[in-house]
């Protein structure tokens, strides 16, 4: 039934995504934040006491979206095994960003080759934090296929990572942990003192999944004929050509396979980040590197699921 159920929610993943308006935990969790977020600065003024009520704010909200979701599924299987099964799969599928993800990448793609150069900004800038404003199409390019390879963990590979050490409820707190990271976790002054924990955690709940997610891209790259052994190497080689310790891993990984070049400085919240580019510059990006990242994007998380649900099978022997 535990595989099964795996199974169902990536075709639901995939079949339909994220669609609007449906109800998602990750945005109960983003009301969550900002709620407490609003109590912790109200009380903590120093930088000492931000980082405190910061900790305060991580251990609330995954703690919260553990203990609730075991809480919601446990009452699920007493009441009926189905239920059980039925409310499992609604979780799983909730914590899957493959199609999503896809769509919103493909949202850029289309308004490169078909729209506006402002047009294109507008749809980048509904995926990534950085400034579009002044973005030229290979500028817009590339961010896309960066947000696609940076994702491809964040998105898909950790959430089953972690389904498989600790079913549904642990990946719902795996979730919280990331949008915890993606709301408070910056380095400017609003948030370097407040999410500091939060960064840090999600540094440490990402380290496994980031790296697994450079052999499944490699492997990835190999099945749809690109440069696998070019992923392999550029994936190592800039592994840590970032200033996260995770992201470098997948981003270097799909750079290599493409033979393009990723990172390089960008402005985040009006203030200029010097970033090292990743990877090399074997031909000038394009619009269809977006279409590519996304075939590796997918197919990666597609192993990914084999693979957990494989572990699974050989290590409790059940279904």
């Amino acid at each position: 039934m535990t595989l099964l159920a795996w199974a169902a929610a990536w075709l639901l993943d995939y079949w339909l995504g994220d669609p609007p308006g449906w109800p998602h935990p990750v945005r109960w969790m983003g009301r969550l934040i900002v709620f407490i977020q609003r109590i912790v600065r109200k009380y903590c003024t120093s930088e000492r006491a931000l980082k405190a009520g910061g900790g305060l704010l991580w251990l609330t909200v995954v703690g919260a979206s553990w203990l609730l979701s075991w809480a919601i599924l446990h009452m699920a299987w007493l009441i009926s095994p189905w239920l059980g099964w039925l409310v499992e799969v609604w979780m799983i599928y909730t914590l899957l960003a493959a199609r999503c993800l896809s769509d919103a990448a493909k949202e850029v793609y289309y308004a490169l080759q078909q729209g506006t150069l402002a047009q294109s900004r507008e749809k980048l800038s509904w995926i990534v934090g950085r400034d579009t404003s002044r973005l030229e199409r290979p500028q817009i390019a590339r961010a896309a296929v960066e947000t696609v390879a940076e994702n491809s963990v964040d998105g898909v590979i950790a959430p089953l990572f972690f389904l498989l050490l600790g079913g549904a409820p642990l990946a719902m707190a795996y979730k919280a942990i990331n949008t915890l990271d993606s709301m408070v976790g910056y380095k400017n002054e609003k948030y370097r003192a407040i999410g500091y924990v939060s960064a840090r955690m999600d540094d440490l709940a990402n380290y496994l999944p980031a790296r697994l997610g450079w052999l499944l891209l490699s492997a990835a790259a190999w099945c749809l004929r690109m440069d696998f052994r070019r992923a392999l190497r550029i994936g190592w080689r800039d592994r840590y050509r970032h200033s996260s310790p995770n992201c470098a891993w997948s981003e270097a990984s799909v750079a290599g396979a493409l033979g393009i070049r990723l990172g390089g400085p960008n402005t985040y919240f009006g203030q200029r980040v010097e970033k090292p580019w990743i990877g090399d510059e074997l031909r000038e990006i394009e619009a269809s590197d977006i279409l590519r990242a996304i075939d590796l994007m997918m197919l990666a998380s597609t192993l990914a699921l084999l693979l957990f649900a494989l572990l699974r099978w050989l290590t409790t022997g059940a279904a």
